[in-house]
């Protein structure tokens, strides 16, 4: 067909140029959307996290032949699933009468103590409390003899005094009070965490369905992703992609089975050491541990103070093993696990935790560090891309080093 005389004929760089336009708008398009409905991301980024982290076990699945054909996808998905309901059941077995137990003990050992302070077995504890505060030359009146002393001797012997006695009567009344006055609150409570626990059940299992589509069709998706990027920088978008899976393969897959290793020798010292709730601390301890530097601080403290209420020695003991657990991890652990390529530096960690934490609560500082090493491949990459190919070549051949526990960048 011939064109009109006036009609530019279109040339390599006009086209182009036209491609990078159009290129761009999408994923101008998408960012947009991400913005827009930034709300309900965070499920879809959840699963598309979990997906990630199975990836590995549903290839190695597929590989395998049963009756001479290989294992479907869909099918190692299913069985991975499987498995994970399977601990999660166990666990709670485990957990459930263990908490119940000790909730009973609890509860028992209250109303025991409740039942024996009577007027004369206040008095007697009174008086054991004067002894202890006045060997320490505190002079407090505590017990109905030393209280009339105090009072006939115009105050001048003790210098405080405090009915014990009346002081427990009125907490006791004051509890009650409190328990009436807000029953409706506490039934209103119970009310909102029965509907929280089963909002969290349906995300739990929606986010899993939408893990499994991403698992299913991550093959399709990656190729549509490259059709968003113009052909003359696809090598570079595979290298990226390449080097971001390598960050994010240390920082998320290294983490989670940092965080079963360290979980598991939490449970050894606690059992050895015959701390309370042992089970239910090392859970505490295993989850809080997907979150950097911070959540070893936040679950080693239950720990200590439980161990140190049966003595100072046991709750020393149990922080020198805490310190020998994550002295394994920092110096062993995560150099062999998440090696050297996926190395954050401790500074950008916990930046990156805290303004997680302040943008979107928990979810965020559980997002941080996956989303931080995706940025920092991409700032390296960029950086390296900047640079003469003589400092790239020398750069690609050295390797980091790292003299703490946590993570420098890869050059």
């Amino acid at each position: 067909m011939l064109q009109p005389l006036d009609t530019p004929t279109p040339t390599p760089t006009t086209d182009r140029r036209k491609r990078l336009l159009i290129l761009g708008a999408l994923w101008l398009v998408v960012a947009a959307a991400l913005v827009t409905f930034r709300s309900v991301v965070m499920p879809f980024a959840g699963a598309a996290l979990i997906a990630y982290l199975v990836q590995p076990l549903v290839a190695r699945i597929t590989r395998l032949q049963v009756a001479g054909r290989k294992v479907p996808h869909w099918a190692a998905i299913l069985l991975i699933y499987a498995g994970f309901f399977v601990g999660v059941y166990l666990f709670l077995v485990a957990l459930v009468p263990q908490l119940y137990r000790e909730m009973a003990r609890v509860s028992r050992d209250t109303m025991a103590l409740a039942n024996t302070l009577t007027p004369e077995q206040v008095q007697v504890l009174a008086q054991r409390g004067e002894t202890w505060l006045s060997d320490y030359g505190i002079p407090v009146a505590l017990s109905n003899r030393a209280l009339e002393g105090a009072d006939a001797a115009g105050g001048g012997h003790f210098s405080l005094a405090l009915d014990l006695e009346q002081l427990l009567s009125d907490a006791v009344k004051r509890v009650s009070s409190l328990v009436q006055e807000n029953l409706g609150d506490i039934v209103s409570v119970s009310r909102s965490i029965i509907a929280g626990v089963a909002a969290g059940v349906f995300t739990l299992f929606f986010v899993l369905m939408v893990a499994a589509f991403f698992s299913i069709d991550g093959h399709a998706i990656r190729r549509y992703c490259g059709t968003l990027v113009p052909a003359e920088y696809a090598h570079d978008a595979k290298q990226l992609a390449e080097r971001i899976d390598r960050s994010l393969s240390g920082v998320v897959r290294g983490q989670v089975t940092i965080c079963v290793v360290n979980g598991a020798l939490t449970f050894v010292g606690l059992l050895l050491f015959g701390v309370k709730f042992a089970f239910l601390l090392a859970t505490i301890a295993t989850f809080f541990s997907l979150i950097p530097i911070f959540g070893t601080i936040l679950s080693s403290v239950p720990i200590v103070l439980i161990a140190m209420a049966d003595g100072f020695k046991k709750g020393l003991a149990i922080l020198v093993w805490i310190i020998g657990i994550h002295a394994v991890e920092a110096y062993f652990l995560n150099p062999k696990i998440m090696g050297q390529a996926a190395r954050i530096h401790p500074v950008i960690v916990a930046f990156s935790l805290i303004a997680g934490e302040r943008l979107f609560g928990l979810v965020g500082a559980l997002f941080a560090v996956p989303i931080t090493a995706i940025l920092v491949a991409c700032f390296d990459y960029a950086r390296l891309k900047a640079q003469p190919q003589s400092v790239v070549t020398l750069s690609a051949s050295e390797q980091p080093s790292s003299t703490t526990g946590q993570q420098t960048p890869a050059a």
